[in-house]
């Protein structure tokens, strides 16, 4: 195992289960990225929630940046403490539009996990880099 991490060049601090959930977290911010910039559904959504197309753009790339930025922390931890640190004021920002728009809280519940998971990113990473 020691092999395989030398050869990837990733960290051996950062454990197997939290690399797994940071590929995955940054797929699924990818893919809701991509669609906030492509897909008529989402642009509905947005319509929904009373957010422009600026602002439905901005979103998109600010998913996708975060999600390379995920990525790309597994080899640079700052980069991943950003963008964690991004996503989850990201998060907070939609959980926070959906209660202003009186969503139930099963159609708010994914922007409020994704918070939860990417500040513990960035507290993990922040820990790593011995922040605090």
């Amino acid at each position: 195992m020691s092999l395989l991490f030398s050869l990837l060049a990733i960290p051996q601090v950062i454990s197997i289960p939290i690399m797994v959930l940071i590929l995955l977290i940054a797929m699924a911010f990818l893919f809701y990225g991509y669609n906030c910039l492509f897909s008529e559904k989402m642009t509905e959504e947005f319509n929904r929630f009373g957010l422009n197309t600026a602002q439905r753009k901005t979103t998109g790339v600010a998913q996708i940046i975060g999600a390379l930025g995920l990525i790309g922390g597994c080899f640079y931890w700052p980069l991943s403490l950003a963008a964690s640190a991004g996503l989850t004021l990201l998060m907070f920002l939609g959980f926070g539009v959906r209660l202003k728009i009186k969503d139930s809280f099963a159609e708010s519940a994914p922007s409020f996990i994704l918070m939860l998971i990417n500040g513990y990113f960035a507290y993990y990473f922040g820990m790593l880099l011995e922040l605090w």
